[in-house]
């Protein structure tokens, strides 16, 4: 067996990220050869993984963040099974890390975000091996991304919500872009405005707008008439651009974009939360 030193150790340790027993123990395994004990680092990971492939990994963060030029924003979300872990450093760490791996490598959904190489390892392969080190499931679960004339990212205390926010026009106020981003936070819009809400949602709100009114006793004749009112308190209530403004409810968010600057809008936005 090869001579370990403690400056071997702490150089796979600076390497992978590992404990310093598991470097030492994953060094003395692969007898001294730094590529192998990396390998072992990286397989002890991936077997925790399938031993708790059925576990929940439902703690974690979410993260979001716009490059410096503010045109582009994207989003993670990378899971774990405890509390205390998801407010691990090292665990921040790494979702910034694979947070700014997105950035930089604009990856086309969340499976090129996995496959995406930075310091020699695939964002998967960094997954896999912090999963070795704490003995928990970890799972990169969500990956989103918006371009725009600009782009807000906001992302909510304690890392469990963000939202990213596309608007049509640069050079705003950076606080109204704010206001919108955290808008979307709290009020959970289903569309931008009206004609953006998908299909099956509108069907659904008639239905169970007709439903109520059935069971109400409303008349047969009344009820589509019910139905279409309802359906125009869910658009004020779930479109963000003519939700209330949670900073000042005598406005709605159109109102409020527009009287920032004429034709400011809303072009598109991601929210993602792990909160059940």
């Amino acid at each position: 067996m090869s001579n370990i030193s403690a400056a071997d150790v702490a150089k796979l340790r600076r390497m992978t990220g590992a404990g310093m027993m598991d470097c030492k123990k994953a060094l003395e395994e692969a007898q001294g050869d730094f590529e192998k004990a990396q390998e072992l680092i990286r397989k002890r990971g991936q077997a925790i993984a399938n031993k708790r492939a059925d576990r929940e990994a439902s703690e974690g963060v979410v993260l979001a963040k716009t490059t410096a030029d503010g045109t582009r924003g994207m989003m993670i979300a990378l899971n774990c099974e405890t509390d205390f872990v998801a407010k691990n450093a090292d665990f921040i760490a790494l979702s910034h890390k694979i947070l700014d791996t997105a950035l930089s490598s604009d990856p086309a959904d969340l499976e090129a975000l996995k496959e995406t190489v930075t310091d020699g390892k695939k964002v998967s392969e960094m997954v896999l091996e912090h999963s070795g080190i704490t003995g928990e499931k970890f799972e990169l679960s969500f990956f989103s991304k918006i371009e725009a004339a600009a782009v807000q990212a906001y992302i909510h205390q304690g890392n469990m919500l963000a939202t990213l926010v596309g608007f049509n026009k640069a050079g705003i106020d950076p606080q109204v872009y704010k206001d919108v981003a955290m808008q979307v936070a709290a009020m959970n819009p289903v569309a931008i405005d009206k004609d953006d809400v998908p299909e099956k949602i509108l069907a659904q709100e008639l239905d169970i707008a007709r439903e109520q009114a059935k069971r109400e006793g409303k008349p047969e004749e009344m009820l589509e008439k019910i139905a279409q009112g309802k359906l125009n308190k869910f658009f004020k209530e779930s479109t963000l651009l003519n939700q209330e403004f949670i900073k000042d409810n005598k406005l709605t968010i159109r109102q409020y974009l527009q009287s920032q600057a004429k034709d400011l809008t809303v072009t598109g936005f991601v929210r993602f939360t792990l909160n059940t």
